[in-house]
This record gives C-alpha cells, structure tokens and sequence, in this order.
C-alpha cells in the first residue's frame, strides 16, 4: 500500500512540473507556474521520506536545511547581472551530486551487473563533464577567466579514454576502484577542455547544453534508484535543455554538428572587415537625444547586457512612461541571445515591470524598423552588428540580428568604443544614421527622463 501511494504521489509531482513548466511560458502565469512545480517538488521530497527502508534520515534533514539556507540566501543575494552565473553553479552542483552518487553506488555493485554499472558510469561521467564545465562556464560569465585555446582534438580523446576506461572497469573479473577515480578525473578534465576555448558570445549556447546534461544525469540517477519522479524530472530537464540549446544555435546561425562535433569558436577580438580606422563617429548630447525622442512618432529600446549591468531597467520604464505621456509609441526589439542567458531581458525588463507586450521578439520588430523614428540601443553591441548580414569574413557572419540600422535614426548608449561580447568591431557606429551617446546607461537614461519631462 504505502508504495503505491508513493507512486501516485510522484505521478502527482510530475503532472505538477509538466503544468507548472507550461505555465511558466507565460509571464502572465509564470509566478503561478514557478509556484507549481516548487509544490510538485515539495510533494516528491515528502513522499521519499516513506520509501521502505530509507537511513540516515537525520542526516538527510541536516543536509535539507544547509541546501535550503543556502539557496535562499544566494537567491535573495544576487544581483539580476549575475544571475547566468547563478544558474551555471546550479546546473554544475547537479552534475556534481550526480557524479557523487555513482561513485558510492559503484562501491557496491556486485560484480557483472553491465546494466546497472553501465547506468552508473553515464552518472559519472556527465555528472564530471557538468560540473567541471559549469564551473568554467561561470568564471567566464563573471570575467574571472579567460578564454583557452585547447586542441578540440585532444578534448575528444580524453572523452574517449574516459569512456574506453569506464568500459574497462564494467567488464574486468576484479573491482578496480582506483580507475573508477580515474575515469572522475579524466571527465573533469574533458569538462575543462570543452568549455575553456569557448568565446563568451556563444555562452548560452553551452549554459543550455551543460544544463540538458545535468537533466540526463538525474534521469540515469532515477533509473538507478527505480525513482519516476526522478526520472522523468530529469528527462523534462534533459529535453527543454536540449531544445533550448537547438533555439540558440538557430538564432546564432550554428549548426547542432558545430556545437557538438566543433569548437564553438572563441572570441578572436579581430575588427570586422570594411570598417575603416578613420570613419567618423557622430556623437549626440543628451537635450539633442530628448528632443528626438519627444518628437518621434514611434521608438524602438533595444536593452542588451549592458542596461543590466548599469541596473537601468527601472529607468528605461520612466522613459517610456514619459514618451507615453507625449504620445510616443515604445516597444522593446528583444534578441533571443540578448543578454548573458536566454530570456535575460525579458525578466529584467519584467522586474521594472514594463509590460509584457511592449516586448516584440526579434522577428516582429524587424519589419517595423524602417518606419520607426528613432531605435536606441542601450547596452547592445553584437546582436545589432550589421557585419552579421554585410561581412562574410566576420566570425558572427550569417547570425539573424536585430536590423537597427534601417531605422531612420539610431542612439547608442555606450559607455566607450569598445567591441562587445564576442570581441568583433561593430560598423554600426560609423553609419550616418546612428550617433553615439556615451556614458553609464543609468546616468544617460536618468538624464534622458528630466530633459523629456522638461519639454
């Protein structure tokens, strides 16, 4: 009786995910949705607690309360620029608890068990690559690392030796416990190779893929323990982090052959071909920038990561606010690889609370730029680089873009000249149509408000 309790318990957990991460397609039900799969989750931990013959349940209740203290603090902590890096920790601690889980299921497997020592050794191994990579993965987001040119060719054979040796281990007569440390340790080291050449512009890309790896790991984790709900929480992750890795590639012009079988292509920092040294860069004051604005019919923002990181989402809201009252139209042009993770800008756009439906994705927005008055670009650099559509020899070349600068006028709020995420020259700035207006986006936007009002 209590077993099949359990099971439809953990049924209920994972009908509670599947709708919760429905909803959370949505911000009008996204809280709602977020809520929901919390409760699935709740009702799963609360139905392990009765699986016969469960030990050690004062210390799992001690282990419940660190993780949870914990997870509020960083949660309530971090700053909505770090929250990439917030994420990448996550998924690396859950390949990590995967990897440590096969490590002491293996101590007691018995002897010949392919199947079950197969599953462990996926565990181990993708758990490693996970963690070690995540690791690196928030490093580079957060600035502290630097990109690392590894031989693509020598990642791939130390991803083959872990696994030729984990194949070993399954099907030698005699426990060898010391190779089962080694395959932990040459995973770690696949982890590092793989993601360390990786230029920072193609970081969401391996967010989203390390992050369905970690969902395959709780998967073999719940084959192992026989637990559904395990199971199918990390098939649910696997899935949506494979899917999400597919969107990503698609809107950075990469094939799933380049992302799995290829180096994703590191920063290279070298200028776009046909920007010339000597171009003008036009520069606008903030009263001129006002005076655009107020008299413009419509106006596109395009946030990038730099309007996160000057915290100027609050006040971009006061911008449109302030056109509203004028009569000006603003919507926001949203790129999907805008920001450091999928769906960046929309949450911080949602924190000011601007309206959800001032949010037009990049393929809405780029049919209105030829009849928009003014587009002003805050924080933005590679997602509206025309070198994407103008230039083969660019490394970002064919990647779809946000079309500013078909718009009549362009502003873009930076805070120098410097190249933006993926290390290229952006033409943008030397076009007759765009002015430059240089300073710290919070500063500008604040000023941009008072002069607005004043008119």
């Amino acid at each position: 009786m209590i077993v099949n309790i359990i099971s439809l318990c953990y049924l209920v957990a994972v009908v509670l995910f599947i709708v919760g991460i429905r909803w959370m397609a949505h911000p009008d039900t996204a809280r709602k949705g977020n809520l929901t799969a919390l409760w699935g989750m709740v009702l799963a931990i609360a139905a392990a607690f009765f699986t016969p013959g469960l030990e050690n349940i004062v210390l799992i209740l001690v282990a419940m309360v660190i993780g949870t203290a914990v997870g509020l603090w960083m949660a309530q902590s971090v700053q909505m620029t770090a929250m990439p890096q917030m994420v990448s920790f996550f998924n690396g601690m859950g390949g990590a608890s995967a990897a440590l889980i096969g490590l002491v299921e293996y101590g007691g497997l018995p002897g010949h068990e392919i199947g079950r020592g197969s599953v462990l050794m996926a565990s181990v191994i993708l758990g490693s690559v996970s963690f070690s990579g995540s690791l690196v993965a928030m490093g580079k987001l957060q600035g502290v690392l630097k990109d690392i040119r590894v031989n693509k060719v020598l990642g791939f054979m130390l991803l083959l030796s872990a696994i030729a040796l984990a194949g070993y281990v399954l099907t030698a007569d005699a426990a060898h416990p010391a190779l089962v440390y080694a395959v932990v340790l040459i995973s770690l080291l696949y982890g590092l190779a793989f993601v360390y050449p990786i230029g920072g512009a193609d970081m969401p890309v391996v967010i989203s893929l390390l992050n369905a790896l970690t969902g395959v790991t709780a998967a073999t984790t719940g084959v192992l323990y026989d637990n559904k709900v395990m199971l199918m929480g990390g098939i649910l992750v696997g899935s949506a982090g494979l899917l999400l890795t597919l969107l990503m590639a698609k809107a950075m012009n990469r094939s799933v052959l380049d992302i799995l079988f290829k180096s994703f292509g590191s920063a290279s920092g070298a200028a776009a071909t046909g920007v010339a040294g000597d171009q003008t860069v036009r520069e606008i004051n903030q009263y001129d920038t006002a005076i655009l604005l107020s008299y413009a019919k419509k106006v596109v923002v395009v946030p990038g990561y730099g309007l996160a990181v000057a915290q100027a989402q609050h006040i971009v809201h006061d911008l449109e606010k302030a056109l509203a009252e004028k009569g000006v139209e603003l919507i926001y042009g949203i790129h999907p690889v805008a920001g450091r993770m999928p769906g960046h800008m929309n949450v911080l756009l949602a924190e000011s609370d601007v309206s959800y439906d001032l949010l037009v994705e990049m393929d809405n927005v780029n049919p209105q730029l030829p009849s928009t008055d003014v587009v002003m670009v805050i924080g933005a650099n590679d997602v509206v680089n025309p070198a994407a559509n103008d230039d083969p020899s660019s490394p970002i070349y064919g990647m779809p873009i946000i079309e500013v600068s078909k718009a009549k006028n362009v502003i873009v709020i930076k805070r120098g000249m410097s190249a933006g995420y993926a290390g290229i020259e952006n033409p943008l700035f030397f076009l007759e149509n765009t002015k430059m207006l240089f300073g710290d986006a919070k500063k500008v936007l604040t000023g941009l408000v008072a002069e607005v009002k004043n008119m």
